[in-house]
């Protein structure tokens, strides 16, 4: 870590002859209630598949019994699994307030090759019946039971909603009916139509989220439900679903309507929407209108459940969104604002670009400024490694805990993706292609890698514990050495913050006249020392390159 610390004096060297300090506003502040504030999570981002198995007995289900290419079939991970990590405490250790899990809707049972092998649905997102928990991933009272564990320390579930398309087409699973999907055109990608209305690759049916035609249920889905004796009732839930809601019985409002039952019978907080940008922007208002409504029909329905006053949250996947396009996201031959009545967040594809050719100065000052301006309201989701996105930030896993320090101390909302903590390897020897971005959660390096999970903990907490980390106004105080504070306020509450970055082997002093009043009593959350404010300064020998001030409780 001492080389981390030489590299921001070095940069903070550099950029203090450039521009004078911002004079930063004092305000007082006293400990109170921590609220949860979405624009400052700290989100754990998991493959339901391959995080922990739980549950052995459900390993293997429809004959998934092909032989795949490396990391393509099931591997047993569990909705059981999730909530034996939640019992134990270990997203609590790692500051985790939001788990977003991939869809555990239940998958094509056939498996297909696409260039790469074998692979089966693993992922979840080739949908075969949107009202049946996958039995690979477990039942609906394993669902039941991670949302309560879930909600009962603090955390938010997050599931993942695909609109877009069904699973390809297997010898096991037909195509759906062509007044559903269409199998062609395949999308080229170089404008907005021909990014929307076509298939993403050759062999996965597009629904036809455009349309209003009133379309017949599936018969592949009628004869499913017979089978499984729960035809009536699900046909009663869709008519009262239609009546109270006036939709046309088309297409998407049938998903729309499948999708929000998991928010009104589990209380889920959250959805992550797949493939935005290849749906009409209308698709999207739809939804999150329906989200809404059956989000406060929930809460009015149990009222002793509901965590807080918080809207369902909506993030939307529209791929290559950058922060650097404000609300806006260019398809070359047309811009769409998907925040507007759309989404609440986005996925900031280009963080890990800026970790990478930015200081930390420049990163956290740029983020501050557009949150706290284009996208005030509306949130960021950044991530430094995803199951999709096959040039991490740190591929290798020279930089763990940089990093952290990137991405746990960024404005916005942070991901976490399951094995960051831990270093879980990114280049698994023998796949092909995304697969190596999905390998089993590395259990084992909990042990190996204490100081790296340490240090993940550490900030994870500090974040989870201050939302002025993530959603606070950033002030720079000092470029040498590099500190700043983090400001957030609603209403009555305040929460404030001070960060940084010294030399782990000096006796440091450290200026917070602009944050702390003399007589203060803070705790450093890294190093667990109480300090006191005296003359407007604390002074700190913590063996460690980060100071994390705070309030003593």
């Amino acid at each position: 870590m001492k080389n981390l610390y030489i590299y921001f004096i070095a940069i903070a060297l550099l950029l203090s002859c450039k521009s004078e300090e911002k004079e930063v506003t004092k305000v007082e502040n006293k400990p109170q209630e921590t609220p949860f504030v979405w624009e400052g999570a700290n989100l754990y981002f998991l493959l339901t598949d391959r995080f922990n198995n739980g549950d052995t007995s459900n390993d293997i289900n429809f004959d998934r019994t092909r032989e795949t290419g490396l990391l393509r079939g099931f591997e047993g991970g569990d909705i059981k699994g999730i909530t034996q990590k939640v019992k134990e405490g270990y997203f609590t250790d790692l500051g985790i307030n939001a788990i977003w899990m991939t869809p555990i809707v239940e998958q094509i049972h056939g498996g297909t090759d696409e260039g790469t092998g074998v692979t089966y649905g693993f992922h979840g997102y080739w949908t075969k019946d949107w009202t049946k928990i996958d039995p690979n991933y477990g039942t609906k009272e394993d669902l039941h039971e991670l949302v309560t564990e879930a909600h009962k320390r603090g955390i938010r579930i997050v599931l993942d909603a695909v609109i877009n398309h069904t699973g390809p087409v297997t010898e096991k699973d037909p195509v759906w009916p062509d007044s559903w999907v269409r199998t062609s055109p395949q999308c080229e990608y170089s404008n907005y139509e021909n990014t929307i209305t076509c298939t993403l690759v050759r062999n996965l049916p597009d629904i036809k989220t455009e349309s209003n035609e009133e379309v017949d249920l599936p018969p592949q889905l009628v004869e499913k439900w017979k089978a499984e004796g729960r035809y009536e009732q699900e046909v009663a839930e869709l008519d009262a679903f239609f009546e109270r809601t006036g939709h046309p019985r088309a297409p998407r409002f049938y998903i729309m309507k499948w999708l929000t039952d998991y928010i009104t019978e589990f209380g889920i907080d959250g959805y992550r929407c797949d493939t935005v940008k290849h749906t009409e922007e209308f698709v999207w208002q739809e939804f999150k209108t329906e989200c809404d409504a059956a989000f406060q029909r929930y809460k009015s329905d149990n009222p002793e459940k509901a965590l807080d006053d918080n809207d369902f949250y909506i993030v939307g996947e529209v791929y290559n969104y950058g922060i650097s396009g404000g609300k806006y996201f260019n398809f070359g031959d047309k811009q769409v604002n998907y925040f507007n009545d759309m989404f609440t967040s986005q996925i900031n594809f280009e963080f890990k670009w800026n970790a990478k050719q930015m200081s930390l100065i420049d990163l956290f000052a740029r983020y501050d400024d557009i949150l706290q301006s284009d996208l005030k309201g509306y949130g960021v989701l950044n991530y430094l490694s995803s199951h999709d996105d096959g040039s991490p930030f740190d591929k290798d896993r020279n930089l763990p805990k940089q990093a952290a320090t990137i991405l746990l101390l960024a404005p916005g909302t942070s991901q976490v993706y399951y094995g960051d903590e831990v270093a879980r390897s990114l280049n698994i020897e023998g796949t092909q292609g995304d697969a190596t971005l999905r390998s089993v959660m590395n259990w084992d390096d909990v042990v190996t890698k204490k100081e790296v999970l340490s240090h993940w903990q550490k900030l994870g907490q500090f974040r989870n514990n201050h939302p002025a980390v993530g959603a606070g106004i950033h002030e720079v105080i000092s470029k040498l050495p590099y500190t700043f504070s983090r400001i957030y306020t609603k209403g009555d509450y305040q929460d404030k913050v001070l960060v940084a970055f010294v030399d782990p082997d000096s006796e440091n002093e450290i200026d917070v006249s602009s944050v702390f009043t003399d007589g203060s009593q803070l705790f450093d959350a890294y190093s667990n020392q109480e300090v006191t404010v005296k003359d407007g300064t604390v002074s700190l020998k913590t063996g460690s390159e980060i100071v994390l001030l705070e309030f003593k409780s």
